[in-house]
């Protein structure tokens, strides 16, 4: 390996390392949600609370973290969010009531908010498009160490040292590591000027957000990711263990075991698919319809079977929508192809949005329509709640042929003309005459 390469590698570990401890800390309730409910005296709508917040503040900041990055480079925006992680833990560590505890989490949110898209565009500018996907779908896969790192070892923590002690511990650390960021980190290659944006003040900075939104490929980007990762999102951060145990007859710790399971392929899944969409682009979309069209023939054998499925049925149903986690990473490969590198950044905000912005709404909607207690819940109110699941997968795949086929018009449309293209399509009998 030369030195140039070593040296890029090096720059991406200690990017990676500022997500997997967003990961970390995202999932830390999970783990000491029963602790925080004695702490701070709440129920559990109170203690749903704060995922809502977090995954509301993450999914609202996307768009205003790509323009930081592509404005001030991922270096300061990757140092930025070790410091909010980590002060944002150490005011929860502090915390004694609810609500100084919901603006810790708010903070933190804010900090998980900054890394994996400051991550991308880092990527973007070190290493080339065919890479790309491949060290995307790493970066997701290597943040899944966080999720176990939130499980057994802050379990003992917690056990041994205590809340205050745990949560100032790890939120130290987590600041510590700006210093390393900053250390370690090069925007861009040596001997390369960074390529930033210089949108300043409200009007430019609106007028980038939208051109970068007129991209056929942005949009496409934006739906693409919306459809692939927002309903396992649902399972995974609140859904899918009351529905396992309360519909389809598991015990808690098969339930959990499958949740795992989940986790698992995704993990395992993900340098594949990136390796597989890296080495043939041409391939992305297709793997992308075939997914959605499985994942809405599944979603609407949840809601529209009235017993409990067979156990084997419900754990490969739950295999199968896990892969939509890795297969998001598509959306980032869109739209790094299809935007220039000084609004990569600004792009994959707004594919993120897609993803994290349907996930909340979506976790909202079941809550309410489930209503009441969720203990007491029964099928018939989680097939009336999943409903809420199924229609927005229904209008995802719809908006995502509709910019599949703009973007395809797109690139024909520059072939004719003579131009580059990222990658090379021949016109078929469904395509559309010109972009729009």
């Amino acid at each position: 390996m030369s030195p140039a390469k070593r040296r890029a590698l090096a720059i991406w570990a200690t990017a990676v390392g500022v997500y997997l401890l967003a990961v970390f800390h995202r999932t830390t309730l999970g783990v000491a949600g029963l602790e925080a409910a004695d702490r701070f005296d709440i129920g559990a709508a109170a203690l749903g609370g704060f995922t809502v917040l977090q995954i509301g503040v993450y999914a609202a900041m996307q768009i205003p973290t790509g323009l930081l990055v592509d404005r001030f480079g991922p270096r300061v925006t990757l140092s930025c969010a070790a410091l909010f992680m980590g002060s944002g833990q150490l005011l929860f560590a502090v915390a004694e009531s609810y609500p100084p505890a919901l603006l810790a989490r708010g903070v933190l949110g804010v900090g998980d908010a900054l890394a994996f898209v400051s991550v991308l565009r880092l990527i973007a500018a070190h290493y080339s498009p065919r890479r790309y996907p491949t060290l995307t779908a790493a970066t997701a896969a290597l943040g899944s160490v966080g999720n176990l790192a939130a499980t057994v070892p802050l379990t003992l923590l917690l056990v041994h040292a205590g809340w205050t002690a745990t949560f100032a511990v790890v939120g130290l650390a987590t600041a510590a590591y700006a210093a390393v960021v900053a250390w370690r980190v090069r925007d861009v290659p040596d001997g390369e000027e960074p390529q930033r944006s210089d949108a300043v003040g409200l009007r430019q900075t609106a007028d980038q957000v939208r051109q970068t939104w007129r991209v056929p490929g942005t949009r496409l980007g934006f739906w693409v990711h919306m459809v692939t990762c927002f309903a396992p999102n649902v399972l995974g951060l609140l859904w899918g263990l009351p529905y396992l145990v309360q519909v389809q007859g598991l015990t808690a710790p098969q339930a959990g075991a499958v949740l795992s399971l989940m986790v698992v392929v995704s993990t395992v899944a993900g340098p594949v698919i990136g390796e597989t969409i890296g080495r043939r682009p041409h391939w992305r979309m297709p793997i992308v319809l075939a997914y959605v069209v499985t994942a809405i023939a599944i979603w609407t054998t949840i809601v529209g079977f009235s017993g409990s499925l067979p156990t084997p049925l419900t754990v490969t149903a739950m295999v199968v929508l896990a892969v939509g986690g890795p297969l998001s990473g598509t959306a980032f490969a869109l739209v790094r192809d299809y935007n220039p590198l000084r609004r990569v950044g600004t792009a994959s905000g707004i594919a993120n949005v897609g993803g994290f912005g349907a996930t909340t709404v979506a976790v909202l909607a079941v809550g309410l329509l489930i209503g009441g207690d969720t203990a007491a819940a029964t099928a018939p109110d989680f097939r009336l709640a999943f409903t809420a699941v199924l229609a927005m997968l229904l209008a995802g795949a719809w908006r995502t042929v509709v910019w599949y086929r703009r973007a395809r018009a797109a690139v024909l449309a520059r072939l004719e003309a003579g131009e580059t293209v990222p990658v090379q399509i021949r016109r078929r009998a469904w395509d559309i005459a010109r972009a729009a």
